[in-house]
């Protein structure tokens, strides 16, 4: 059992890399991902979006580009403050 003030951060970044993984055994080019664990889990959007992009931006892989198909403007907001943020 979790608690929710346990910090989760790794985990998150872990499947964005394990997903990465998968793509290059699978010798794909792109992949898409959604805003993982933000809708039933609720995991804020701003961190999330930082999490993501600082995870494939970082993981060494063959895959030329990654898309996140994101759900609604809000989900886009937080990707797009990210993504200038982090770049």
């Amino acid at each position: 059992m979790h608690s929710e003030s346990e910090d989760r951060t790794e985990l998150l970044a872990s499947c964005y890399r394990e997903s990465l993984r998968v793509a290059d055994e699978l010798g794909a080019q792109t992949v898409a991902f959604p805003a993982v664990s933000t809708g039933v889990y609720g995991w804020p959007l701003p961190d999330a979006a930082r999490i993501a992009l600082t995870t494939v931006r970082n993981t060494p892989t063959g895959v030329r580009e990654a898309r996140f198909v994101l759900f609604n403007t809000a989900a886009l907001d937080a990707f797009r403050t990210a993504y200038h943020s982090t770049a």
